[in-house]
Formats: structure tokens, C-alpha cells, sequence
């Protein structure tokens, strides 16, 4: 029993070191690039580079120190004291709000419609013409027509995140419940399983990998589109404070809005993954 006792750690510890390891070599690889951008940012600001074919004029960037010393000031206030100071979490918030409902929205409609696309016939006859008739269609060509039905503001919002995000949730959900294994149909059919628990217990976790990485689209496509639904009709949002510090010429808290807005895809994609895992007990479904 002691000896149970004082090996068992021996032989753990091998494990967590090398986790440990590869969580830091993914931390420094993760630095050089950054780093360079930073550097030519820096560079091509001072020294006004144009970027040739495109035209950007770098010269007109902010600096990065100052950039920086405006996110600290969106963030806590305290070193402009304008009407951007200390207002980033307020605005956050709301986006992050009309960004989880609409999302949620796509995610409940599009999930069960690939689901069921991808294994029926039928299903995948009557809609597939019409996803794929209004798949191509961007967000920005449905603004004028959503301003006219639904007016400006959260509501319009909401329907353009729901929308976008919509496209790459069912067609992730179509592949997946497509890719399920035949075995595993006939497995649950001899077991005497029902239509529709086969559905619900072999179809769904079979297309789990598939669906979430639709999912993980479909969030990154939601915070794309938020600054589009918040340039008209919305005060408070990150995408209302880019638009608001262009009109007013503030090109640092246009790029600390940019800023904002990819940390917190950042942080919400890993949630996202980080609810499935717990979900899914820590089965490998997907991919980092």
C-alpha cells in the first residue's frame, strides 16, 4: 500500500512536466509574430511607410504607446478623461449581450435544421436551394432592407448577428450528421433504438466536432458583423464607439475598439470550447 502510495506521483509527474513544457512552447511560439508586428507598426509609423499595390500610409497610424495608453484610459479612465474614459466595460457588455443572443438564436434554428438535412433526403431537398440561395448574400446588403422592417437599433442588431452566423453553424451541422457512420445507425437500430433516439444519441454526438466548429465560425462571424449592426441606431456598443471616435477623428480608439473586439472573440471562443469539453467530459471533439 505505501508503495502505491509514494509511485503513483513518480509516475505523474513525467505527464505534467511535459504538459507544463508544451504549454509554455505554445506561449513562446505564440510571441514572435506579435512582436514583428509591433516592430513594423512602430517603424512604418516614424518613418511614414506606404505599403505599395495597397496604398496604406502608416503615417497615419497611431503609435502603439499610445494606443496602449488609450486602452488603459477606455478601460479605467483617469488620463484623457473624454468621452471615451472608463467606458469600455459598460460597452462591452451590451455588445457582448446582443452578440450571445444572436448567436444563441442561429445556434437553436441552424443545429437541429442541419441535423436534420444532413440525414433525410427530403429535408436536404427543400431547403439546401434556399440556404444556399441566401448564403452569398453579405451582411451590409441587408442593411437597407432590415432598417426598413425592423427599424434601427438592438433588434436590428441582434437579426444581423443571428443571420450571419446562421450560414456556417447549419452547413457545419449538415456535414457532420452526413459524416456519421452507417455501423453506428445500424448498431443503435438493432438495439432497437427509435428514430428518434438514434437522432438524439448516435447522430448528434457522432456530428459533435463538426457542428462546434461551425459554431466557432459562426461566433467569430457574430463579432464581425456587431460593428456593422451597431453603426446605425445604437449609442452604446463597440462598434457605436468606432464609429464614433472615427467621426471624431480619434484613429487610436479606432484601433483600441479593433482592439477590444478581437479579444473578447478571443475569450469567447475559448469559452465556447471550454463549455464543450466540460460538457463532453474531455472527449476529444475538436481541435484547438
Amino acid at each position: 500500500m505505501t508503495e502505491t502510495v509514494t509511485t503513483a506521483p513518480a509516475r505523474r509527474s513525467p505527464v505534467r512536466r511535459a504538459e507544463r513544457r508544451a504549454v509554455l512552447h505554445r506561449i513562446l511560439l505564440a510571441l514572435p509574430v506579435p512582436l514583428l508586428f509591433l516592430v513594423v507598426w512602430q517603424l512604418g509609423r516614424e518613418q511614414a511607410w506606404e505599403i505599395p499595390v495597397i496604398g496604406i500610409r502608416m503615417g497615419f497610424l497611431p503609435a502603439p504607446g499610445d494606443v496602449v495608453a488609450s486602452l488603459w484610459d477606455y478601460a479605467f479612465g483617469g488620463i484623457h478623461d473624454d468621452a471615451f474614459s472608463g467606458d469600455l466595460w459598460l460597452n462591452l457588455g451590451a455588445s457582448s449581450l446582443r452578440v450571445l443572443i444572436g448567436f444563441a438564436i442561429a445556434t437553436a434554428l441552424a443545429v437541429p435544421m442541419g441535423i436534420l438535412m444532413g440525414r433525410y433526403y427530403t429535408m436536404d431537398g427543400l431547403f439546401d436551394p434556399f440556404i444556399n440561395l441566401f448564403r452569398p448574400i453579405p451582411a451590409t446588403a441587408w442593411v437597407p432592407l432590415v432598417g426598413l422592417l425592423i427599424g434601427w437599433g438592438d433588434q436590428a442588431t441582434i437579426f444581423l448577428i443571428a443571420l450571419s452566423a446562421y450560414f456556417p453553424i447549419v452547413l457545419g451541422a449538415i456535414s457532420g450528421s452526413k459524416e456519421v457512420s452507417p455501423r453506428l445507425i445500424e448498431a443503435g437500430q438493432m438495439l432497437g433504438a427509435r428514430r428518434w433516439e438514434i437522432l438524439a444519441q448516435v447522430v448528434v454526438p457522432a456530428s459533435a466536432p463538426a457542428v462546434i466548429n461551425g459554431m466557432r465560425v459562426g461566433l467569430g462571424i457574430s463579432w464581425v458583423v456587431l460593428v456593422l449592426g451597431e453603426s446605425v441606431g445604437v449609442s452604446v456598443g463597440l462598434g457605436a464607439n468606432i464609429i464614433l471616435a472615427r467621426d471624431v477623428v480619434r484613429t487610436d480608439m479606432v484601433v483600441v475598439g479593433m482592439i477590444v473586439i478581437g479579444l473578447a472573440g478571443f475569450l469567447s471562443d475559448r469559452i465556447l470550447l471550454t463549455a464543450f469539453r466540460l460538457l463532453t467530459r474531455g472527449r476529444p471533439l475538436m481541435k484547438k
